[in-house]
């Protein structure tokens, strides 16, 4: 756990965790926009490169344990687009908001269990203090055939 005298990007090299390359975007949009103080990124999708590392629903491709490796390699790829445009994660004050999409298929009901591959990277990261609030949804079908998207809006120091 994080303490607030414990930046951000010493966690990360604590960790262990090196960052990918920011994702490029896949359409006529960016990936991140500053406004004021918050910071909103575009949907994260579990990509390497060009292409989704992971394709399929949980449920029926997917179990609940890969579902959870996609979300943290979503919110890998968060955390790369918000270093990207801060220069610096120890910019971010607060994580304001997680929405995770879950694509599912038949009775699922596993969709936070999911998410929480996503929210305990950024807990390790940020630190308890800074947890957003979160929706997670279950949907039909995601962007490349990707099992999860991210949303996150941070709050960042100006």
């Amino acid at each position: 756990m994080t303490t607030n005298a414990t930046s951000a990007e010493l966690r990360l090299r604590e960790l262990g965790i090196k960052l990918p390359a920011p994702p490029e975007p896949f359409g006529t949009y960016v990936e991140a926009v500053q406004t004021g103080n918050l910071l909103f990124l575009t949907g994260m999708l579990p990509t390497e490169g060009r292409a989704a590392k992971f394709i399929g629903r949980v449920g029926a491709e997917l179990d609940v344990e890969t579902g959870r490796k996609a979300a943290h390699l979503a919110a890998l790829n968060a955390l790369a687009t918000a270093r990207q445009h801060l220069e610096s994660l120890d910019k971010v004050t607060r994580i304001v908001r997680l929405g995770v999409s879950v694509a599912t298929s038949g009775d699922v009901r596993d969709q936070p269990k999911v998410a929480d591959g996503a929210s305990e990277l950024l807990q390790d990261v940020f630190g308890k203090d800074k947890n957003p609030c979160r929706l997670v949804y279950g949907v039909a079908s995601l962007p490349l055939g990707a099992p999860v998207e991210l949303e996150v809006i941070f709050e960042v120091s100006t």
